[in-house]
């Protein structure tokens, strides 16, 4: 009998690459051609607030957008992971495209919800995340689309809560793109912001803390990339209407540094709070220290990658996260649809692709290369030596280390 291969242990980029990949396939194809509106596999919440289902699509476009602008905004290259990344932008551009077309049936819903604004907002954060990839090759009449529909967004007023944030993000992007932001968004909601800073490294709701992961899907993300734009990453100014680019960094730090601590060994973590659904978003914070090489001293680029490698496997290995089209479908880990809120559509969980951005590091960047390493929770588990807890100060107290 002749002896069966051994199948080549994928690297850990491989794994990330594959399981990005087949997240954007059904999304960006589809859309590329006008069809995704026809042929996407919709899943609502049982307790659907009933407002428009088309939110669905912007929904899973732009968070998937936000997601992967990165990894598509590196160079071409014959590989094989590069070929799927030239397919994903062309996709990805024409789907662009399409968004803002009138005459288009996959036309995303800007008019009349309420929810356009924070689903605008992650297309926005694409084009400032990928801008020279995502942004500077669309032609103007699609341009000067997406300009009047980001304006038009005024209308809304935003919840006291994360969602100035989406405000601010938009305004941010247009200013990117010198068209006339409303500046006083911008200030204002960076100046609440930091108000709403409550200590070792989280940020209150809105005036009542919540113990969710809304830190994660948008609060120190879009706090910090909308600083890191309006100061060029500190080295222009170090502060921006009174907010702190240094502080900003400083305690995603520490946020990023409790996401790891809640890795398990088996690559599972703590299950609370609302939208759970949005599932690896939940390591948002610690992927972007990691893409904008800003990790902490006590968390290597080796037990990040392992950590989060390990995370992605055991919810992604498998089939049950995908429905038959090949969308994301509704739950946590596998189809759990009690456990969505009012608002949440499977276009809602492409908010998992978050955790992704540092493929937008390229291969041969330490944060691939360097030697895996246990994180945290696995060296406790395991009886190895592993870093006591700090709390974070803005003041350092030395008697509480």
């Amino acid at each position: 009998m002749a002896k069966k291969k051994k199948q080549a242990v994928k690297s850990d980029r491989e794994v990330w690459c594959e399981i990005l990949y087949r997240m954007s396939e059904p999304v960006l194809k589809n859309m590329s051609e006008g069809k995704l509106q026809q042929n996407m596999q919709l899943e609502l919440s049982p307790t659907w607030d009933g407002r428009d289902k088309k939110v669905s699509y912007m929904e899973a476009f732009g968070r998937l957008m936000s997601g992967i602008a990165p990894w598509l905004s590196l160079p071409d290259d014959d590989t094989p992971e590069g070929k799927q990344r030239m397919q994903l932008r062309e996709w990805a551009l024409k789907s662009y495209v399409h968004a803002v077309d009138p005459e288009s049936p996959d036309r995303l819903l800007w008019e009349e919800n309420f929810q356009t604004l924070v689903d605008a907002a992650y297309v926005a954060e694409s084009f400032l995340r990928g801008y020279d990839a995502l942004w500077i090759p669309l032609d103007s009449i699609t341009k000067q689309r997406y300009i009047e529909e980001f304006t038009s967004l005024r209308r809304i007023n935003p919840l006291y809560t994360n969602w100035l944030l989406f405000t601010t993000t938009i305004e941010v992007f247009l200013r990117k793109a010198d068209a006339k932001p409303d500046m006083y968004r911008i200030n204002s909601t960076l100046r609440k912001i930091d108000e709403w800073y409550v200590g070792d490294g989280w940020y209150s709701d809105g005036p009542g803390f919540a113990f969710d992961y809304y830190n994660s899907f948008a609060l120190h993300p879009m706090y910090f990339e909308a600083l890191d734009e309006l100061t060029e990453s500190g080295r222009k100014r170090k502060e921006w209407a009174g907010c702190s680019y240094e502080k900003s960094v400083k305690r995603m730090q520490r946020f990023g540094c409790i996401l790891e601590r809640f890795i398990s060994p088996e690559g599972a973590f703590p299950v609370l709070g609302r939208s759970i659904t949005y599932r690896t978003g939940v390591f948002q914070p610690l992927a972007l220290l990691a893409w904008k090489e800003l990790l902490p001293k006590g968390l290597s680029n080796g037990q990040v990658r392992s950590a989060l490698t390990c995370v992605f496997q055991r919810m992604y290995s498998d089939n049950r996260n995908f429905n038959e089209k090949g969308y994301l479908t509704l739950g946590f880990n596998g189809s759990q649809p009690q456990v969505s809120n009012v608002y949440t559509n499977n276009g809602s969980l492409y908010m998992a692709t978050l955790a992704f951005l540092p493929l937008g590091l390229p291969a041969d960047h330490p944060f691939w290369t360097d030697p895996a390493e246990s994180w945290t929770s696995k060296k406790a588990f395991e009886g190895e030596e592993f870093p006591k807890d700090h709390t974070y100060y803005e003041e350092y107290h030395k008697w509480y280390n």
